[in-house]
């Protein structure tokens, strides 16, 4: 997938881009004409941008397969007039705009996935910084309360959330990483599908990203979050999976020239492994009885979903 993730890349690597030059560019690929909704923040503007890639037997078509819901996290893919360029915070809406780019290419040769793609991300080419430990943070234009209403979609069943992480010392490791799965408040255990497919795909151990109940709460609650990368969780009831772009040591997600092309292919590459044998019912995030078991034993955490009760604090 390297010719479709170098393509995304020139087509974000332009200070004058926005949400209408990427659904031109998708248009001209084949794809039906894409949602774009520009929202305007204390902090600039950026423009939300949704694909839907319909299988064979998906809900766009009138069947039941499962809808795969693919989030490209981030704050912005540039931090212009500060750093020139593409960031590395970009990451999770490379990843996401090649997937879609790659699933077009795909069903033009006859492979159809079974169930529908929805493919969201935001495009922001001049996005601020805001501080954050041990390395800067992208900032975005807009508030994560605004940007989750639309990036995540009630019509998604599962979702990947592909996310920049390299600001950390968490995950040592040069490629990309999955989360636990994340449900309601629940972190569960990994997935066993998801390891085996990174596995098939990268021909190395699988890496898992470690997470904690903080990183399961909403931005805004004056908690340590490792970053927004499992933020789509506070939103749905549906299973996420975060996948985390990682790097041997703390890079910032400012930093411009910190993009890995092999590991953004490689992520990208993952994802569709995913989309293949999620829609087709080959894979599972989680364990539905043993979610209904735990639920049963200990009760609801959806209240994690939430910023929580200040009478509390």
């Amino acid at each position: 997938m390297l010719k479709q993730v170098m393509d995304i890349w020139e087509l974000l690597d332009d200070p004058g881009v926005d949400g209408t030059a990427v659904a031109t560019f998708f248009t001209a690929a084949g794809l039906p004409p894409a949602s774009v909704t520009r929202v305007k923040g204390e902090a600039g503007k950026t423009d939300f941008i949704s694909f839907v890639i319909s299988g064979r037997s998906g809900r766009s078509h009138g069947g039941s397969r499962p809808t795969l819901g693919v989030i490209g996290q981030l704050g912005g893919i540039g931090a212009r007039p500060a750093r020139l360029g593409l960031v590395s915070d970009a990451d999770g809406a490379l990843v996401a705009l090649a997937v879609a780019l790659k699933l077009v290419a795909m069903g033009k040769r006859g492979d159809v996935l079974e169930g529908d793609v929805l493919v969201t991300t935001h495009i922001c080419p001049d996005a601020p910084t805001i501080p954050h430990d041990p390395v800067p943070f992208m900032g975005s234009p807009v508030d994560m309360d605004t940007s989750l209403k639309h990036l995540v979609s009630p019509a998604m069943d599962a979702v990947l959330s592909v996310d920049t992480t390299r600001g950390n010392r968490l995950l040592n490791h040069r490629g990309f990483a999955i989360t636990p799965t994340v449900k309601e408040g629940y972190i569960l255990r990994v997935a066993e599908d998801l390891l085996s497919l990174m596995v098939e795909t990268t021909g190395r151990p699988p890496m898992v990203l470690p997470v904690t109940t903080q990183d399961l709460t909403p931005y805004g609650n004056d908690v340590y979050h490792i970053n927004s990368i499992l933020q789509p969780a506070t939103v749905t009831a549906a299973p996420v999976i975060g996948v985390a772009l990682t790097a041997e040591s703390a890079v910032p997600g400012s930093a411009s020239g910190a993009s890995q092309p092999v590991d953004i292919e490689q992520a990208a590459r993952f994802v569709i492994e995913v989309a293949k044998a999620y829609t087709a019912g080959q894979a599972q995030f989680y364990d539905p009885a043993e979610y209904e078991r735990l639920v049963a034993l200990y009760g609801r955490l959806d209240r994690l979903q939430r910023k929580g009760d200040p009478r509390h604090a």
